[in-house]
């Protein structure tokens, strides 16, 4: 699919402003979006928006389909009726710009928790809605509210040490774990049929603005999660839950171990039975909350780093191939010619470029990368070509002012060969770079917000390998400058993003 020269912002919705903790579906978030049409945005990208699981991370999720509880929106709870004012306004008070998730996990879980006691006392005219939703969404959303009901029955703990008849899923088992989790499981249900509730009338909002929200599918899902629990047969573990092989990368420049990520792989062999079906519910589901995919580790598609069960290290393992061709043959048959981005940074062979190529999907080009004799010259933008999409940065590196502040100081020629190529010497390199990226040839650029607004690394959003203390940027408004909407809707005028139509001229013919 070919992608209109445009731009947007990377903010995950976590991020966003707002009185109750963490950022969420409410008001602000419209706000955000009025930020984008009046800055010319056409692009508003987030992270994956499951439900979080173990270290807040959202690329490790109890479910591949359900929605995040977190991102629910009091003020809009409020205005179903599903709270009373009192209930909505006893929020936490928290810093601004930072989530303290402990805090906010236990305020939501709490109205969460209200919102449906009430909605069983009075559901507002919404039950025929709900029934509607719990009806078209079985595919994942029952065995996720059982997952969860279960979870919490059993302390939070991993699902592998819950009754051993729920573990294997015995018939007898979840029959009566059903009848007894019943009021919970309704719950979880509820709770999802809010959340996608408020995250399409947000999505709405920003279509209706002209802006689509591009999406993110972790390639691997978690091994504490629902589709694990439910789907045993498709992933490399035994009827126990034992890990027989995971995911990682092998070592390289940046680790003399490797990367042991630890999510179970997948039997492809058995997927290709069904035409793909487990991948073809979750492209259709994802779709119905975004309008771009972007898949995170695409080379995982035509090779994987397999790590035996248990190993300490990624050290020992072997490439397998994938069949990321047939996978995407078959979605393409089963689903449309659908948008996909391909996160394709990191070592990348001839087969995975092939892949990436065959398909006609835009790989993307990280800025921070680009300068410096040992750097990636790919990522310089005179080595673009028209169908990527460039960042300044992503989410697992710093800001793009703190990188420079650092290289600045460091024995290396990085900053020196950023100020040439740019043909640039003063202060401002973040803004240069966002200059750069808008001036290129890629057809899509995403700011992150962090970038957007200038900050340093106090904002960072994710320090990879680093246990706790991820995922809790917030930016407030009182950081963006009256002329900084302005400023980037010139931007997009000037880089024609989108182009301009063009002028057609009338000859008269004598």
């Amino acid at each position: 699919m070919k992608f209109e020269r445009s731009a947007g912002i990377l903010l995950h919705p976590t991020s966003l402003p707002g009185k109750f903790g963490i950022g969420d579906l409410g008001y602000e978030a419209y706000n955000f979006v009025n930020f984008l049409e009046a800055a010319g945005q056409k692009l508003w990208q987030v992270f994956p928006l499951g439900p979080t699981g173990y270290g807040d991370s959202p690329y490790q999720c109890f479910s591949a389909f359900a929605g995040n509880p977190l991102l629910i929106s009091p003020e809009k709870l409020l205005d179903s009726g599903f709270l009373s004012p009192e209930e909505a306004n006893n929020f936490p008070h928290s810093n601004p710009h930072q989530i303290d998730f402990g805090q906010a996990i236990n305020y939501k879980k709490d109205l969460l928790r209200k919102a449906f006691y009430n909605y069983k006392q009075n559901n507002n005219g919404t039950g025929q809605a709900f029934e509607e939703f719990r009806e078209n969404n079985k595919v994942w959303l029952d065995d996720y509210a059982f997952f969860m009901a279960a979870k919490d029955y059993h302390g939070g703990q991993l699902w592998t040490q819950w009754d051993k008849g729920l573990v294997r899923r015995e018939e007898k088992a979840l029959t009566e774990w059903k009848q007894k989790l019943s009021d919970d499981i309704l719950y979880y249900q509820f709770i999802q049929f809010v959340f996608f509730r408020q995250w399409k009338d947000i999505k709405s909002y920003a279509n209706s603005k002209g802006i689509k929200i591009i999406g993110d599918m972790p390639i691997f899902i978690a091994y504490d999660s629902a589709d694990l629990w439910a789907h045993k047969e498709l992933f490399t573990v035994d009827k126990e839950g034992k890990l027989e092989t995971v995911a990682g990368v092998p070592p390289d420049y940046f680790s003399a171990t490797g990367q042991l990520w630890g999510n179970p792989l997948y039997r492809w062999k058995a997927m290709e039975k069904d035409d793909f079906l487990w991948w073809r519910q979750r492209f259709t589901q994802l779709l119905e909350m975004i309008d771009i995919v972007r898949i995170d580790h695409f080379r995982g598609f035509d090779a994987f780093w397999e790590i035996p069960g248990g190993a300490p290290t990624a050290e020992k393992g072997r490439w397998i191939k994938a069949p990321g061709e047939k996978l995407f043959n078959t979605i393409k048959k089963h689903l449309g010619d659908i948008p996909i981005i391909a996160e394709d940074l990191g070592v990348i062979t001839k087969s995975v470029e092939q892949l990436r190529n065959h398909f006609n999907f835009p790989g993307m080009k990280i800025m921070q990368f680009a300068f410096g004799t040992d750097m990636e010259r790919k990522f310089l933008p005179h080595n673009y070509k028209s169908n990527c999409l460039v960042y300044t940065g992503s989410h697992d590196n710093d800001t793009t002012r703190a990188y420079f502040e650092k290289v600045r100081h460091e024995s290396n020629d990085i900053y020196s060969h950023a100020q040439k190529y740019l043909n640039y010497f003063g202060d401002d390199m973040v803004g240069q770079l966002i200059r750069a990226a808008y001036a290129s040839v890629a057809d899509m650029v995403l700011i992150p917000m962090q970038d957007v607004l200038n900050l340093g690394g106090e904002a960072r959003m994710n320090f990879p390998g680093k246990l706790g203390g991820n995922w809790a940027w917030r930016f407030s408004w009182d950081q963006v400058q009256p002329h900084l909407a302005g400023y980037y809707k010139e931007l997009t005028e000037l880089y024609e993003r989108p182009p301009k139509p063009e002028k057609v001229t009338e000859i008269e013919v004598e």
